[in-house]
């Protein structure tokens, strides 16, 4: 098995690389991983802590984790990797960490190479970051290390059939935490035995950023009196669904943050939404314009602050993006179908907190039961800002154990 696994990685990686002829982000992703020995050796990190995420979304699932071990212990090194562009891109500035790269392959030269270099203290791996040559390297030389925030599911590789050599991974790992009860239990019904419920230390960050948030001059000058509709993390169908449901509500305003702020996707959202402005464009009179697209990234948290219901893209393609940020600032959520690997959507729409809908009709009415009555849309903020406030903690739960 591992033969295959290993067969696999390379397979993976001239994959990626075909790819990067034509596509920028696998670009990046192949020369972000050059000379990455020279990076590790130039950062003199020996004895580090590291924390390595897939992405940006881990790298906020992990971030109060990271920093309470900095506020602890602010003697300690960090070490702060990515497997994607898109969360190391962002972060390579971070300055909390000593040193942020890309990881490389899980070879089992790559593992032993990475860790000689870094020598961890221990190491944390966010959520679905299972890499089992790191992790039986990391055990050859009892370095401990956890994950933290993970989820499991019936149908992963773990619990199949063939799947003991991947389990035998998990029972290598210092501790596992869990984001939810379920996850444990299956863990548990297979015999592994080295995890604990802690929750998700996503509240713990959304929360924090909530509290922190300041409105935006611009954002609010736009929204003025009117019910404004934040739509963060927008795909092209969540748009054309948008564009449909919101010509029955001339009234309600649409601040519009997509995935990708490329300039071909902005032009085509200009041509979709006509009677809208950019938010880099500071000359138009944007308090008389009906949409408001955001042509940057880094603001969308601070963007909720300025509106009384939100749409959170991605419900109709992989998978919804980030509920719980907009829950945070005590406003209603709506989302698409696609919502069922996302606890806490579930838990939401439980709740009352959130709504998800499938076409445009279902989303019509949704608008209309939030443009005409207040209490009820403010209600449904009051939950999901609860459902937030009640799930805290499990950052602290983690750093108590990994400390000791």
């Amino acid at each position: 098995m591992r033969r295959l696994y290993s067969l696999g990685v390379r397979v993976y990686r001239f994959g990626i690389f075909l790819y990067s002829l034509f596509n920028q982000k696998a670009r990046q992703w192949i020369e972000g991983r050059k000379n990455w020995k020279d990076r590790l050796r130039d950062a003199n990190i020996k004895g580090a802590i590291w924390i390595h995420c897939a992405s940006l979304g881990e790298f906020e699932q992990g971030r109060p984790v990271l920093e309470g071990i900095k506020k602890s212990h602010p003697e300690k090194k960090l070490l702060l990797t990515f497997f994607s562009p898109s969360g190391y891109e962002i972060r390579k500035n971070y300055e909390i960490a000593d040193c942020v790269c890309y990881i490389p392959l899980d070879t089992m030269s790559n593992a032993q190479t990475f860790i000689d270099l870094v020598q961890p203290e221990f190491a944390i791996f966010v959520k679905y970051e299972v890499w089992h040559n790191f992790f039986g390297e990391l055990s050859k030389r009892g370095i401990a290390h956890f994950i933290i925030s993970a989820i499991f599911r019936a149908d992963q590789v773990y619990f199949k059939n063939y799947g003991a050599w991947f389990r035998k991974t998990l029972t290598r790992t210092t501790k596992i935490f869990t984001q939810d009860h379920r996850s444990l239990e299956l863990l548990q019904d297979y015999a592994i035995s080295n995890a604990e419920y802690a929750g998700d230390t996503r509240f713990d960050r959304v929360f924090e950023i909530a509290q922190k948030s300041k409105r935006l001059q611009r954002a609010e000058q736009f929204s003025g009196s009117y019910l404004t509709l934040v739509a963060g993390s927008t795909w092209a169908a969540d748009e054309k669904f948008l564009s449909e449901a919101l010509k029955d509500f001339p009234d309600i305003k649409l601040i519009i943050a997509p995935h990708e702020v490329d300039q071909k996707h902005i032009r085509a959202l200009q041509n979709q939404f006509p009677a809208s402005t950019l938010w880099s464009d500071s000359e138009t009179e944007i308090k008389n314009c009906e949409t408001l697209i955001i042509d940057t990234i880094g603001i969308l948290s601070s963007l909720y602050a300025s509106g009384n219901v939100a749409y959170v893209g991605g419900g109709f393609g992989s998978g919804i993006h980030n509920t719980l940020e907009p829950a945070s600032f005590g406003i209603p959520v709506l989302f698409g179908p696609n919502f069922s690997k996302f606890k806490e959507a579930g838990d939401l729409i439980s709740a009352g907190g959130a709504f998800s809908f499938s076409n445009s009709t279902g989303l019509k009415k949704l608008l209309s039961k939030m443009h005409t009555n207040e209490n009820y849309r403010k209600n449904a903020g009051k939950i999901a800002k609860q459902y937030v406030e009640e799930n805290r903690g499990a950052a602290q739960k983690i750093l108590d154990e990994i400390i000791d």
